[in-house]
C-alpha cells in the first residue's frame, strides 16, 4: 500500500482510542508508567509511522528514533544525554534524532501526535 492508496482522514486526538504498548521493565525508572498509542499510517516500507502515543506519570529511558511529534495534553521533562533538557507541555513541537538516548520524566499523562523516520 501506498501513501496514495490509503484515503486522506482526521483524528480528534485528545480522546482518540489507544491500545497497550507494555513498556521494557528495564525502561522503567521509577513509578509504574503505562504507555498506549496507535498507529494512524505507516508507509509501505514500514520505515515512516504516524500515530498517537501517551505515557503516564513516572520515569522511564528510551533510545530514540527521528521523531518530531506535538504535544497533545500533559508535562514531561525529556532530558537528552550529553545535550539538551527539554520542559514539554501542550503546543509544544519536539524533535528528537535517531539514537539519542533520554530519560523522561512525567508529571501528567502526555499525550502526543507524532512522525517517526526508522
Amino acid at each position: 500500500m501506498t501513501t496514495h492508496d490509503q484515503p486522506s482522514f482526521a483524528v480528534h486526538i485528545p480522546d482518540a482510542e489507544l491500545e497497550a504498548e507494555p513498556l521494557d521493565p528495564a525502561q522503567i525508572v521509577s513509578g509504574t508508567p503505562e504507555v498506549t498509542g496507535r498507529v494512524l499510517w505507516e508507509s509501505a516500507d514500514g520505515k515512516q509511522l504516524r500515530g498517537i502515543w501517551q505515557i503516564t506519570p513516572g520515569v522511564v529511558t528510551d533510545t530514540e528514533a527521528n521523531e518530531l511529534f506535538v504535544v497533545v495534553s500533559g508535562r514531561a521533562t525529556v532530558a537528552v544525554e550529553g545535550g539538551a533538557t527539554l520542559e514539554i507541555g501542550p503546543g509544544d513541537a519536539c524533535v528528537l534524532r535517531e539514537g539519542d538516548r533520554t530519560t523522561w520524566t512525567v508529571h501528567e499523562t502526555l499525550r502526543k501526535a507524532y512522525h517517526i523516520s526508522l
